[in-house]
């Protein structure tokens, strides 16, 4: 399956889940927003962070929502690897694994 065509069927996952419980996910939509505006970091630093929370947890959708966010954020395919460096030196052979599949997205979705 391609990396679009999992941002599709996470969406898809995402839309049934938030008609199911919809105030949960509405506040959950709001804390996203609040730590996403504020703060002292811009946000494609804060996509970075929660890229490299993604890998190190081993989230695939989680991975390609943040790739997503960090190619329309203009990150480079360098910044990204950069990124991914951090998260092996951290996380080991998962976060390697995990750090593959982060640029496959990336290369898919910037092409």
């Amino acid at each position: 399956m391609s990396w679009t065509d999992k941002l599709s069927a996470t969406r898809a996952g995402l839309r049934n889940l938030n008609g199911a419980i919809p105030d949960t996910a509405k506040a959950f939509g709001a804390l996203g927003k609040s730590v996403k505006q504020g703060g002292t970091l811009d946000y494609k630093t804060k996509e970075f962070v929660a890229l490299g929370i993604s890998v190190a947890d081993r989230c695939e959708p989680c991975i390609s929502l943040h790739v997503e966010a960090l190619a329309k954020a203009g990150a480079t395919r360098e910044e990204v690897a950069d990124v991914l460096s951090m998260c092996i030196q951290m996380g080991g052979g998962p976060s390697m694994m995990y750090a593959a599949k982060a640029l496959e997205c990336y290369d898919e979705l910037t092409t």
